[in-house]
């Protein structure tokens, strides 16, 4: 008996000095993580979480060789995308090519530098945006060229978009895109430098139709009192107000377009345009998808972000890339901020001047320009629980989020996200007491009133033959008594 016992002993040393060491090696990872991991909470307070994503792995070109010889340094790139085949372009903007990786950028698969334009050989000058549509199609903003090349799977040119015709457009203006992206009907959305009215959308013919999603820039009543009182010298010192320009573009599968701008109000940094144009995004709880959360117009983080570029990723989840902090914001379809990663600096996993953000099977990977690589980004526990569980409820099942986001409470108990999930599984399984303490913790204000009032209602309806009992029981005793009070009076007199 005794030897038993000391096995015992002895065992449940060994597992307690396992999962000692093993928490102290998941504890020491995040320490040396280069950049904090935190969200906000419903009072918009900052709360440390974490980490959701880390770095796995860094690729320069310095890392291949193409028919033999060295690839080279990238050299100032700008913009990345996943084709459907799974291979990733990189626009190589200061040399002037489009590399191919394969999926697990391991190997070249292509660079392009010339391609066949009606028989003669042709260049690019400076492409700065790159996209692949579902047919194959190569789609290159050829900035300093002042075109949109369009390349079929053997380099030859299949289109050339260029000097735009339309009365909408002003005398003198240049055609210099920037960015560029397509969708199922192959029409063409352009960003195009110093293009304020909006972006540039193209038939697939090539024709300029209109301008898609133009940002209107309120002016304050304040803004113009002051306007008319001041000199002509102080208006021509003031601020403009003039729509905001967009910085990247993506499209999810049912086609709206999900368009990054700079928002100086740190409100929204990111739209999502309808086939008609209008913004249909939902910006939750806290009203923003703009990044950092601004506090009485300042933040402790030296004004509001700026994004760069969004990538949709899958389930109404998408990403923004902030390159003022370099940091990755992730949303969900309702608009809650999921998760904060990455930053500033020279280590792995921070970066320079971010450019582009995608995300290449599950992991999320960044183009860094000024350092001129990629670096990749693996979803740690915490991150892919928030995922799925987030992927679930968009797919109408909560109840079975039900134990992921529990889970995520083990590793994040300030999680509102996961207890508001919690919360509105309960409410949709008809347990309103339960749903109704999540929901508080949570901070889900509306979906609280919602378990509020049907838990009364409920509570009502299962209670309300006793209820009626009760009052005719009130009903009857009254009457007596007053019947009783009636007579005896009577009998007084």
């Amino acid at each position: 008996m005794r030897k038993l016992t000391k096995f015992k002993a002895v065992i449940s040393l060994c597992l307690t000095l396992i999962v000692l060491l093993t928490t102290e090696g998941i504890t020491a990872m995040a320490d040396e993580l280069p950049y904090d991991s935190y969200n906000y909470d419903y009072r918009e307070y900052i709360h440390y979480t974490p980490a959701p994503y880390i770095p796995s792995r860094t690729v320069s070109g310095l890392d291949f060789t193409y028919n033999g010889e060295a690839l080279g340094a990238f050299k100032t790139p700008q913009d990345m995308c996943l084709a459907e085949n799974g291979d990733i372009y990189i626009a190589d903007t200061g040399n002037n090519r489009i590399v191919i990786l394969d999926n697990a950028m391991k190997n070249v698969k292509k660079v392009i530098t010339t391609f066949n334009n009606n028989g003669e050989e042709d260049k690019f000058n400076s492409p700065y945006g790159v996209c692949v549509s579902e047919r194959g199609w190569l789609y290159v903003a050829d900035m300093k060229n002042k075109r949109v090349v369009v390349l079929d799977e053997n380099e030859n040119v299949m289109q050339i978009i260029e000097n735009p015709q339309s009365e909408s457009l002003d005398d003198g203006f240049v055609f210099s895109p920037m960015k560029v992206t397509v969708d199922y009907a192959d029409r063409v959305y352009v960003i195009a430098q110093n293009m304020f009215e909006g972006i540039m959308v193209f038939e697939s013919n090539g024709q300029f139709t209109n301008f898609f999603g133009t940002i209107n820039v309120e002016i304050s009543a304040w803004d113009k009192f002051w306007k008319r009182l001041a000199t002509k010298e102080e208006r021509a010192n003031q601020q403009l107000f003039i729509p905001t320009e967009f910085t990247g573009i993506d499209i999810d599968p049912e086609g709206f377009v999900y368009a990054s701008n700079i928002d100086a109000t740190g409100v929204q940094g990111v739209r999502r345009l309808n086939p008609r144009g209008e913004d249909v995004i939902k910006k939750g709880a806290n009203a923003n998808v703009g990044g950092d959360l601004l506090i009485d117009g300042t933040s402790d983080y030296s004004g509001a972000s700026q994004f760069t570029d969004v990538v949709y990723r899958d389930n109404g989840i998408y990403s923004c890339l902030d390159r003022k902090r370099g940091r990755i914001f992730t949303y969900d379809h309702e608009g809650n901020l999921l998760y904060i990663f990455g930053g500033l600096g020279t280590q792995e996993g921070t970066f320079t001047l971010a450019a582009a953000v995608e995300d290449i099977g599950g992991k999320i990977a960044v183009l860094d320009a000024t350092k001129a690589n990629i670096i990749c980004f693996e979803e740690t526990e915490y991150g892919r629980l928030i995922n799925e569980a987030v992927s679930l409820r968009y797919d109408g099942d909560e109840a079975e989020a039900v134990a992921i986001w529990e889970r995520v409470l083990e590793l994040d108990e300030n999680n509102e996200l996961a207890n508001t999930g919690i919360g509105k599984a309960y409410l949709t399984a008809g347990d309103y007491e339960k749903a109704m303490h999540y929901l508080e913790i949570g901070m889900a204000r509306d979906y609280y009133s919602i378990a509020f009032k049907r838990f009364r209602n409920q509570v009502l309806t299962e209670n309300l033959s006793w209820i009626l009992t009760g009052i005719m029981v009130l009903a009857v005793a009254w009457f007596g008594f007053k019947a009783y009070k009636k007579k005896k009076k009577g009998e007084d007199d």
